[in-house]
């Protein structure tokens, strides 16, 4: 996790290993609350750009709303749970 701010504006970039999943990397970027950015490593590429682009302009908390608890067939979790689970560790 990193703030590139300094001039007043709330920016952070996380980066997060997600548990379970295909993924295996997570970089979020968000200014003021609201999530600018996704970039995923490994994965199912197409749902996770789909994911990516859908949750870009979205309030962290709304996401995090959406995506926790969404679970990926047999397992106990998904990459959107995982993405939801990284987004707590900014508020």
């Amino acid at each position: 996790c990193y703030d590139s701010g300094g001039n007043g504006v709330n920016h952070m970039t996380i980066r997060y290993r997600p548990k379970g999943v295909c993924s295996h990397l997570f970089e979020i970027e968000v200014e003021e609350g609201r999530i600018l950015s996704v970039r995923v490593e490994g994965g199912c590429s197409g749902n996770l750009q789909g994911l990516s682009s859908l949750l870009r302009g979205m309030e962290v908390k709304e996401a995090i709303g959406r995506l926790e608890g969404i679970r990926c067939g047999a397992k106990s979790t998904s990459c959107p749970d995982q993405m939801a689970q990284a987004l707590k560790t900014l508020i």
